[in-house]
């Protein structure tokens, strides 16, 4: 039987009761970026671009331009207020292509095919109104889509994933390695600009998979070995790190150490999430909140779901929202657990820390700890049954409700039914309202 929590019919705190279900792909969907409050993007494997609208689930343009399956996309809005610039989204492929799309017009602005391999991520730095892909190199772009500079070759495996850091640099994750860039202009006013390898950090034993940025002092990166850490984005130095999130049974009297037993597919870090106090992390078929003050997970859910998490996000509230390969998107609300102070602390609790043997100075360590630090669970609220397959990722559109995108080539809107029943309502009334007046007139 699955050790996986579930939850009755009655989800009272579920308010997605009604969804749309949007057909277009002919291929796995997985890529959903936000345009604005009410515009979104997919992209997947069929190499097909869709722009919909979040509230009515229309179909607004079908972009067609790629010939191999999509690798990357992003946004790209201009900084400058002042200046009308068109939304923008960027969209990189594995026929070795990236396009530039106007989402208004949904027409091609440009094309670039000048790449030797993949293109494997974009960033968009906003401070400095340009753009960067990486593949097998680090390369540097205008809006106008001039190279501006680029890296030499760094390995086969190429930069997986970006992150933006202060004082112009980003870091890129190549293989096990994160390689810290710096980017300058010419001061002479001139298009000219340098990209500068500035330092490697090899404290990763296995391939980086998830790079999360948290604020201007601090990002994370998880590897697929299940290791978790905390990085100054100033100074680039290791300030935390966690690996024993699947162990719920660290040996008492051995320093925490990397377990190699676990398959990578258990411990994997797929995804990193963020506010200013946690870093969300989806391990395996688990998820976890590690909190950045205590340096330490303060809640979890080791089977959150059946398969592995592959997405995972906070709402403004309390909440969290996972996906997973198994099909199926879940609600999680953090809460606070109230102890009695008789009530002794589960052992697992404190295994979990990896804290030492059952001596006088732990019990008194625990005792401390247990009277100063409230200790949080994370309780499912919410279960949205729909797709068929494994769902990639989602986008959380407010009160607008929630987009998730499928490898059943499935985009599926969830709906607040209380808010589109009192919608329905209202435009009816509306429509009897105006009826009358009409009415009377004659």
């Amino acid at each position: 039987k699955s050790s996986v929590q579930t939850i009755g019919e009655e989800q009272i705190q579920n308010p997605y009761t009604e969804l749309l279900v949007l057909k277009g792909h002919q291929d796995i969907v997985r890529f959903l970026v936000q345009i604005d409050d009410y515009r979104f993007a997919s992209a997947g494997d069929d190499g097909v671009i869709f722009l919909w609208n979040a509230q009515t689930g229309e179909k607004l343009y079908e972009l067609h331009g790629h010939t191999h399956k999509i690798t990357a996309i992003a946004p790209f809005s201009s900084s400058d207020v002042t200046e009308e610039k068109p939304d923008l989204i960027i969209t990189a492929s594995a026929d070795r292509t990236v396009i530039v799309w106007d989402c208004a017009s949904g027409r091609q602005v440009q094309k670039v095919s000048c790449f030797h391999s993949t293109v494997k991520c974009l960033t968009v730095l906003q401070r400095l109104n340009v753009w960067l892909s990486g593949g097998s190199d680090l390369c540097v772009w205008n809006r106008k889509l001039d190279l501006l500079c680029k890296t030499s070759h760094l390995t086969d495996a190429g930069i997986s994933a970006l992150v933006e850091l202060p004082k112009n640099c980003v870091a890129a994750a190549v293989g096990k390695e994160l390689i810290i860039f710096r980017l300058s202009a010419s001061n002479n006013g001139s298009e000219v600009w340098n990209i500068l390898e500035v330092k490697r950090l090899v404290d990763h034993q296995d391939n980086i998979s998830s790079l999360v940025s948290v604020n201007d002092l601090t990002f994370v990166t998880g590897s697929y070995l299940g290791e978790l850490i905390v990085w100054d984005a100033l100074d680039w130095t290791k300030q935390a790190s966690e690996c024993n999130f699947w162990d719920s049974s660290v040996h008492p009297d051995v320093q925490t150490e990397i377990k190699l037993s676990q398959s990578p597919h258990e411990s994997s870090v797929q995804h990193l999430a963020s506010d200013e106090e946690c870093v969300f992390a989806a391990v395996g078929k688990g998820i976890y909140v590690y909190n950045l003050q205590m340096k330490r997970v303060i809640a979890c859910q080791r089977t959150a779901h059946d398969s592995s998490v592959l997405h995972i996000e906070k709402l403004p509230n309390r909440q969290l929202i996972s996906c997973s390969e198994d099909g199926s998107v879940r609600i999680w609300e953090l809460r606070e657990k109230q102890q009695l102070p008789a009530e002794p602390v589960p052992t697992g609790f404190f295994n979990m820390w990896g804290f030492g043997r059952a001596n006088k100075q732990a019990n008194q360590a625990a005792k401390k700890m247990q009277e100063n630090t409230p200790v949080y669970f994370l309780e499912l609220v919410g279960d949205l049954i729909g797709h068929s397959s494994a769902v990639q990722m989602f986008l959380y559109f407010g009160e607008l409700g929630l987009a998730t995108c499928s490898a059943d080539h499935l985009i599926i809107l969830w709906k607040d039914g209380e808010r589109e029943s009192s919608l329905r309502s209202l435009t009816l009334f509306q429509k009897l309202a105006q009826n009358g007046d009409l009415q009377l007139k004659l």
